[in-house]
């Protein structure tokens, strides 16, 4: 499991989450804003399955597998 979220990716997934979270401490206080702890998750581990799903990287450092050669 490779990173393929970008930093400001990262950020967004992480404050969009934590604005949906706090829907169900303030205004219309449903149980729906606990999704937002999925984007918060992915922000945090830096890896979206959907993204693996449809072939989208978005992170920009490569990683070499063998940086010492095979």
């Amino acid at each position: 499991m490779s990173a393929n979220e970008s930093t400001s990716d990262r950020a967004i997934r992480i404050l969009f989450g934590a604005a949906l979270v706090s829907l169900v401490f303030f205004g219309p206080q449903s149980a729906w804003g606990w999704l937002g702890l999925i984007p918060i998750v992915t922000g945090l581990v830096g890896f979206c399955p959907l993204y693996r799903l449809f072939g989208i990287d978005a992170c920009r450092v490569k990683h070499n597998p063998h940086p010492y050669g095979t």
